[in-house]
């Protein structure tokens, strides 16, 4: 690509690079934000949302949609890259998942819940965060098909809430790569 390869890409190698992930991604993945209600957390998921490929975003609660002004400042537009629809009941938008063909994975500390590492993220799967401060309701947790904690070696408790949904739709992303065999260079 360029004789220096620590030479700042530029925009159109980064438009290549991107492309020829994209390529190599074919699984659906979506998510659902459960009351989330800072702005500039919603602006940053969906900003992760349209940067990893997520097809479909269904908000639930009481989550701030990604037209807040605020939340604008983050998302910087990516609100039209990434379909959504205004807040509804949880057990809405999880039946609305499951009906579209998604294995619905919620994000949350739990007793029976599995390392993100661990945690089945292939084919189409939604995965599920909850509110800045109780996390997911009890009713989602119950509705869900599976659940998962990112582990921590630090003296936090948790992660910021868009900060955590960057790590597990990463991770789900990783996940589908590897299995593929994508070399890390690619």
């Amino acid at each position: 690509m360029t004789a220096n390869p620590r030479r700042q890409l530029r925009q159109t190698d980064v438009k290549r690079l991107n492309r020829t992930w994209r390529r190599h991604t074919e699984g659906r993945l979506a998510l659902i934000v459960e009351s989330v209600t800072g702005p500039f957390n919603i602006g940053s998921i969906f900003r992760t949302a349209a940067a990893f490929g997520v097809g479909h975003v269904w908000l639930a609660g009481n989550a701030t949609p990604p037209t807040n002004p605020k939340a604008q400042k983050t998302a910087l537009g990516t609100d039209r890259l990434v379909a959504w629809d205004e807040p509804v009941p949880v057990l809405e938008a999880v039946r609305a998942a499951k009906d579209d063909g998604f294995r619905v994975i919620a994000v949350e500390l739990t007793g029976d819940a599995v390392p993100l590492h661990e945690a089945k993220l292939d084919g189409d799967v939604c995965l599920v965060v909850g509110s800045e401060d109780h996390g997911c309701s009890p009713a989602l947790l119950e509705a869900a098909d599976g659940v998962c904690y990112i582990p921590q070696v630090g003296r936090v408790g948790s992660f910021n809430v868009g900060v955590a949904t960057a790590i597990a739709v990463a991770e789900a992303r990783r996940q589908e790569w590897a299995a593929k065999g994508m070399p890390a260079g690619n």
